[in-house]
């Protein structure tokens, strides 16, 4: 959300609104301009469409929408648990993972467990706290961006942690996941694994040996679907009566028929999903030595994105000359990374028209 736009919804808020949200900062989606015009790569979306096995399965699904979809999402949760070696009942379905999300910092979450979660991260988590009334401590990243898991050691808080990190793109190995989740043992650690296809290693495994540990993810990503908001949680079971106690209690129905069926035809071809994510990482590589190659400080990612910066141009001011070159990438105003940019990676022909596009700048810049 613009500067401009948030203002102004400020200045149209009724004398109805409660007083409880006046103070509310939304969240600020990338921009999504439906005009065609622009090479896309400001909002970590998939450059492929879903494969011709899900759009065709949620085809099917359009015969039946005068029918509730089921609230149990039972296909789908087995399905994925064959998937990820885990029981139906560790998994819940959302609609998008900024759904459970929010569900963990309503179940999890209160004015006597704060939540922590990193200073440079997913914008999403100080509005989740904001909404539900909850404290918050924000943790400094360290001067590199990773995390220091000293700092998370016996918090007797709610951790949220995304790995890899967004806007980052940095991973944080599984030994320190266990070591954080293993440190406190009275609180939920929440890991958000939204981008784990593209290099990192998942940390559904540790659910078994740490109760505390819950691992969010996204079809958004690495499985071409975000238009459709379908996400999940993996965690005991009692973590996840938990998350449905909130979500029967809001929505049950909260993951339609279409997004349902969808989901199912992604998840039985998973080897399409597996070659995208191949052509992601490898597109990423070539756009990380071309950028570096060019003078570019480029973090090392395990996302589908890139975050880089140069000292031959501001930050700002270069995604200001993409955008008037047709190509959007996402500028954030944050201190202590306004002289980056994150550039998701699309196909090989967006990210050289992306590269082209850059050579030209310098050289406007240098002249």
């Amino acid at each position: 959300m613009q500067k401009a736009q948030l203002s102004a919804w400020k200045r149209m808020m009724s004398k109805f609104f409660s007083p409880k949200f006046r103070a509310l900062t939304p969240y600020t989606p990338g921009e999504q301009p439906k005009d065609g015009q622009y090479v896309k790569l400001n909002t970590n979306e998939s450059p492929f469409a879903p494969s011709q096995k899900a759009q065709a399965a949620a085809g099917e699904a359009l015969a039946t929408l005068q029918l509730y979809p089921d609230p149990e999402c039972r296909a789908l949760r087995e399905k994925m648990a064959g998937i990820l070696g885990v029981k139906p009942e560790q998994i819940i379905f959302t609609n998008g993972s900024d759904e459970v999300l929010n569900f963990a910092f309503m179940a999890f979450c209160d004015s006597d467990t704060p939540a922590a979660f990193a200073d440079i991260t997913y914008g999403f988590y100080p509005v989740f706290a904001q909404l539900n009334s909850v404290p918050y401590t924000t943790i400094p990243l360290a001067e590199d961006f990773s995390i220091d898991v000293e700092d998370y050691i016996g918090l007797q808080k709610t951790i949220f942690i995304a790995n890899p990190n967004a806007p980052t793109g940095k991973v944080l190995d599984l030994a320190k996941i266990e070591q954080i989740a293993a440190a406190n043992p009275d609180n939920v650690v929440v890991i958000d694994e939204a981008y784990i296809d593209f290099g990192g290693k998942s940390a559904v495994g540790l659910i078994e040996k740490y109760k505390n540990l819950l691992v969010t993810g996204t079809f958004s990503k690495s499985r071409s679907a975000a238009g459709a908001r379908l996400g999940f949680g993996v965690a005991d079971e009692a973590l996840i009566a938990d998350l449905n106690t909130i979500r029967y209690s809001t929505n049950p129905y909260n993951v339609n028929a279409l997004t349902m069926a969808l989901g199912l035809g992604i998840l039985e071809d998973e080897s399409y999903t597996k070659e995208n994510c191949a052509a992601i990482i490898k597109n990423r590589s070539y756009t990380t030595e071309r950028l570096r190659a060019l003078g570019f400080e480029v973090i090392e990612s395990a996302a589908n994105f890139v975050f880089a910066k140069t000292d031959a141009i501001g930050g700002k001011a270069l995604y200001e000359r993409l955008k008037a070159k047709n190509i959007l990438v996402r500028h954030f105003e944050k201190e202590r990374i306004r002289e980056y940019n994150r550039i998701t990676i699309g196909t090989m022909e967006q990210m050289q028209q992306l590269l082209q596009a850059i050579e030209e700048i310098l050289a406007e810049v240098t002249l």
